[in-house]
């Protein structure tokens, strides 16, 4: 058997179960046969289809009270039972031959950083299915207005592809929120996404709050391990949008050979669809436009309406145009 498919990763509350619904929407108008398997046992509000959930092979409270561990040591705990159960995820995904497979994962950085559980999960599907995975990776686009959450979070991006060695996509979610903090945005979005001279950002977080010399070395010297990786770009994802997600899945199905194999029965589909979608650089002049760029008039008529600027649709409502 083998499976192609997305590991959906990235900090509590950047979007991952939101953008496992809409990429369910997406590979279901594109007749792609998928399944989304829930790895977060501590996640009982799910918005998508869940054909295989972790929930019914543990349960995360049980173990939190039978253990006497807090919410995140019982979620690596939970990571572990799996790890050496693995057998009944397999057996599971073995029911669906020639299905795309969505990982929905919990968001905690220590899942990653101080267990081995995740990766061995990963080494072992791929050794015994022949999985071929593409990590997501989702960052809170918001992120962008503070230069030190940005920093960190290039860092966290940069942990994850050299943690999991795994084809990576890094993603600035939640796109559609920047309208609530468009004015706190030092530069255009395009800087962000290609995380260019991150010079010109030390010099924008000095203007805006002084630094003493030891943070500022400090700092300077977290850019230039960045820039000297030189892995780290973003992907700019509205989640409404059909083309914005169309845009994305084109860099996953690349970065894990799905567009290259015998497998992508639905290219046709695809390619009449991406045939309409705009090149990366329309792209993101249209997002900049659309949600930064805003003009004085629609903001005025936006507010007179009762309708706060950025503000998220509730969870079900955030269905793709």
């Amino acid at each position: 058997m083998m499976f192609y498919g997305q590991l959906v990763i990235g900090p509590p509350g950047s979007g991952k179960s939101t953008y496992c619904n809409g990429m369910q929407q997406m590979l279901k108008a594109l007749h792609r046969p998928h399944v989304v398997v829930n790895l977060d046992p501590a996640n009982d509000t799910l918005p998508y289809d869940c054909q295989i959930d972790l929930r019914h092979l543990i349960d995360h409270s049980d173990v939190m009270e039978k253990y006497h561990l807090g919410p995140n040591g019982a979620l690596i705990h939970c990571l572990e039972f799996l790890l050496v159960n693995l057998d009944w995820l397999e057996d599971k995904l073995r029911q669906f031959k020639d299905h795309y497979v969505i990982f929905d994962c919990p968001g905690q950085v220590e899942v990653y950083t101080h267990s081995e559980s995740m990766r061995q999960i990963i080494q072992k599907l791929h050794k015994q299915l022949d999985a071929r995975l593409t990590a997501v990776h989702l960052v809170d686009s918001t992120l962008c207005t503070d230069g030190y959450k940005y920093i960190s979070a290039l860092l966290v991006s940069l942990s994850g592809q050299l943690l999991l060695e795994l084809p990576h996509v890094n993603v600035l979610s939640k796109i559609d929120l920047l309208k609530s903090y468009r004015k706190q945005l030092p530069f255009r979005l395009e800087y962000f996404a290609e995380v260019q001279d991150l010079n010109e950002l030390l010099l924008a977080m000095e203007d805006s709050q002084p630094m003493t010399a030891r943070m500022k070395e400090l700092t300077s010297l977290l850019c230039e391990l960045v820039e000297d990786y030189n892995l780290v770009s973003f992907k700019l994802l509205d989640i409404q949008d059909k083309y914005s997600v169309l845009n994305l899945l084109k860099a996953i199905d690349l970065a894990n050979g799905y567009s290259l194999g015998n497998l992508a029965a639905d290219f046709s589909v695809f390619n009449v669809a991406m045939d309409n979608a705009e090149d990366i650089a329309d792209l993101l002049d249209t997002i900049q436009e659309r949600y930064v760029d805003v003009e004085e008039d629609e903001e005025f008529e936006e507010t007179r309406n009762g309708v706060a600027l950025g503000r998220s649709p509730p969870q079900g409502e955030r269905q793709l145009k």
